[in-house]
């Protein structure tokens, strides 16, 4: 088998670990398995990554590029709002059914630590951000948008059935 490079390594790492993180949060995920599943001791993973909280991060950050994706690949429309329900479609149709991204995520947002909070917060805020250059809106006028978001998250989690009225 060839030998992967350090960066595949980490991206392989990161997927494994996104996975964990979202089943089990920060706190109750162990470094260890992770490396078991990836294959790689350790000390190796912490190479990678220095600590574990930078394995989070680099976590979130994947987290944040995927509904970034799914924001620029699905937007459409002549107007702001147009822009706004086309990108709603497309995170509903691409990651709702993702129960890992919906786990992470809320994961993220409820993490304990000071320091993982703020690189949360500074992802979220990029996030806001590219909505609102997409949609061409004051970036003021997102939190409708992520609070909608937001509630679709929950709903789907708690699996109830529910329709957005419109």
């Amino acid at each position: 088998m060839p030998r992967m490079s350090a960066e595949a390594r980490r991206e392989d790492v990161v997927g494994i670990a996104f996975r964990h993180f979202a089943e089990g949060g920060f706190d109750g995920t162990s470094t260890e398995d992770i490396a078991r599943e990836a294959g790689v001791s350790q000390p190796y993973l912490f190479r990678l990554f220095k600590t574990k909280r930078g394995l989070f991060e680099a976590c979130a950050d994947k987290c944040f590029a995927q509904v970034r994706g799914v924001f620029e690949a699905g937007v459409a429309g002549e107007t702001p709002e147009e822009r706004l329900e086309a990108m709603g479609h497309a995170y509903e149709a691409q990651l709702l059914p993702d129960r890992h991204a919906l786990l992470f995520q809320m994961r993220a947002f409820a993490v304990a630590d000071p320091e993982i909070r703020a690189h949360v917060r500074g992802g979220f805020e990029g996030l806001r951000a590219t909505v609102a250059g997409l949609a061409s809106v004051p970036l003021d006028e997102t939190w409708d948008f992520f609070g909608s978001g937001m509630l679709l998250n929950v709903v789907t989690m708690l699996e109830i059935e529910w329709v957005h009225p419109k």
